[in-house]
């Protein structure tokens, strides 16, 4: 199931990718759910790290851990550089050492929006997939998004008011 979100939020980007042929359209996005994870991240009670909607699912930690070190991993391809991450953050507990993560990927991933155009179009293989860096670009944006919609949820399940809901939005 997860795979098939992941591949449809892809597919429904590539029309973007597309027209936009710039790392300046899709940044504004990248910038939105940068700051609303890591704010999600820091606002989050550290007894609710722990917190799974159902037993099934991955517990708040868990999905902070799996899109800092998907950030991780994204952006070192998109770079060509070795990431800097040496741990699977998602098997990390700690609210501090997940929020220093989340910090410090999205730190990482920040100079690969700000690479020229030329550079982002230029053709990588990802996930053994031949596109450009600006597609691997689009597809973290939308891993971002996709996650960001699971942290609204468990925050509303805790009573709370995700960082996108708390006013001066859109």
């Amino acid at each position: 199931m997860r795979k098939t979100l992941a591949l449809a939020a892809v597919l429904a980007a590539l029309p973007i990718a597309a027209s936009a042929q710039s790392v300046a359209a899709i940044k504004p996005l990248y910038d939105d759910f940068r700051g609303w994870l890591i704010a999600s991240a820091q606002q989050m009670p550290e007894a609710d790290y722990g917190f799974k909607p159902t037993p099934e699912v991955r517990s708040f930690g868990e999905l902070i851990g799996h899109v800092a070190s998907a950030n991780f991993m994204f952006c070192s391809r998109v770079l060509g550089e070795e990431s800097p991450n040496r741990q699977n953050l998602e098997e990390v507990s700690s609210k501090a050492e997940l929020v220093r993560g989340i910090e410090a990927a999205f730190a990482f991933c920040d100079k690969a929006y700000e690479m020229d155009d030329a550079t982002a179009l230029g053709e990588i293989t990802f996930f053994r997939q031949q596109g450009t860096r600006l597609w691997v670009l689009i597809y973290n944006t939308t891993h971002n998004a996709q996650h960001y919609g699971n942290v609204v949820t468990y925050m509303r399940l805790k009573g709370m008011v995700p960082p996108s809901s708390q006013g001066g939005g859109m």
